[in-house]
């Protein structure tokens, strides 16, 4: 008797095991096929490097050289020849820093905290390499390093359901109906605090060219706290791409092929530092995005001293000519944490009527038009989908030009 029920025990749990044993491959075969996956991933991205830089706040900044950073993946730019500078600069172009020394207000400089452990040599580009956890916090291998859909504000939409399926927020300026060939501004960097892993807080410039349907091109540069693309909550300068609305093409800084780097100082994605304070002292950095009207890149500027490179214009479809939008602002994603509008925080998380060194600022925003010229911008709007979560409020004066502040806390109790 005894031994019949041992042999129905070891019989059952014979089948039990041989029931599980295919399932347990089939999980583990998933497993070491993402793994598989996102390591090739991984290659493509991290090329090999002539130098390496371990940052204090933990990024590894590869030194790589020029001529084999990811945008030459492309299938267009296998026999590209680098344009090491752009053809012309937009005319009325000046230094920044003669604002600030003027203005009252006092305006730090600011540099990049990888920059404290060393530098790239001429020659290479600064990419900021990315790790295994970083792919493997994003949807899918597919998705990683890109925007979700219908993220742009769209003014004059401010339909709930719109504002609701996106989950997007913004606050910003903007003009329209005219061609624009490139966009300045000095932006007020801060360190927003961010509720959700899943939601990001940025600050930024937008070019835009075509609709707002599937075929819309855009390029955007500012800077953002994003724990979903970087893991943490420093704030990061960044670029962005598409030329279809946020589907198929395009990217977060050199995280797929397109933008061409040409200098060796600035990394896309690494950490600014230091960052603005609360009644405390206040940094800023200035963009310019412009196209070159003899080879028809766009390029971009960091302060007075970086050219950073530029997009190739075979990527764009619209932008090939102009643009005919130009938005200037912040954005958060509103996750609607337990049914309740989000904490992350805009801007300084401030709303913009407290003012300088407590409210985040955009100041001296230009557009450059079709003669290569920088100047102010005609007819500027305001958007914000809820004005009493996040709110946009713009000015003018001498020194600061067309400046606008704006930002605001999220969730409080008139935004619930």
């Amino acid at each position: 008797m005894g031994g019949d029920f041992r042999r129905a025990v070891v019989l059952m749990g014979m089948i039990f095991f041989l029931g599980l044993f295919p399932l347990l491959c089939v999980g583990r075969i998933g497993i070491s096929r993402q793994r598989l996956e996102v390591q090739k991933h991984l290659n493509r991205l991290n090329k090999p490097a002539f130098k390496s830089i371990k940052s204090p706040d933990g990024d590894v900044i590869d030194c790589v050289h020029m001529a084999h950073q990811p945008a030459f993946d492309h299938p267009f730019l296998k026999n590209h020849t680098v344009q090491m500078r752009p053809s012309y600069h937009p005319e009325g172009l000046f230094d920044d820093s003669e604002v600030s020394s003027k203005s009252k207000a006092k305006i730090n400089s600011i540099t990049q905290l990888w920059h404290l452990s060393g530098r790239c040599p001429e020659g290479t580009v600064p990419i900021r390499r990315t790790k295994h956890e970083d792919v493997l916090r994003a949807s899918s291998v597919k998705r990683f390093g890109k925007k979700k859909h219908r993220t742009i504000p769209k003014p004059r939409s401010a339909d709930p359901d719109l504002m609701n399926e996106s989950g997007h927020q913004h606050a910003i300026a903007y003009v329209q109906g005219d061609k624009y060939y490139g966009a300045k501004a000095t932006i007020n960097v801060w360190e927003p605090k961010i509720q959700q892993a899943n939601e990001f807080s940025l600050s930024q410039l937008w070019i835009l060219g075509g609709s707002f349907g599937e075929d819309l091109n855009s390029i955007e540069a500012g800077w953002q706290v994003s724990p979903d693309l970087y893991g943490d909550n420093n704030t990061r300068l960044f670029t962005y791409w598409t030329s279809d609305a946020y589907q198929a093409t395009g990217c977060y800084n050199l995280l797929c092929s397109g933008f061409i780097q040409i200098n060796s100082e600035i990394a896309m994605g690494a950490s600014i530092f230091p960052v603005s304070g609360y009644r405390g002292s206040q940094y800023d950095i200035s963009i310019l995005v412009w196209k070159d009207p003899k080879e028809g890149h766009w390029w971009m500027q960091f302060g007075n001293d970086y050219v950073l490179g530029y997009w190739p214009s075979f990527l764009f479809s619209y932008l090939t000519d102009s643009a005919s939008m130009i938005e200037w602002g912040g954005e958060v994603v509103n996750s609607q944490p337990d049914g309740q509008h989000t904490s992350t925080q805009m801007g300084s998380g401030h709303f913009p009527e407290e003012g300088f060194g407590k409210s985040s600022y955009f100041r001296n925003i230009q557009v450059v038009d079709g003669s290569n010229n920088l100047r102010a911008p005609k007819g500027i709007g305001t958007f914000t989908e809820q004005s009493n979560c996040y709110d946009v409020q713009n000015g003018n004066n001498g020194d600061w030009g067309n400046f606008f502040y704006y930002g605001g806390p999220g969730k409080n109790p008139n935004c619930p």
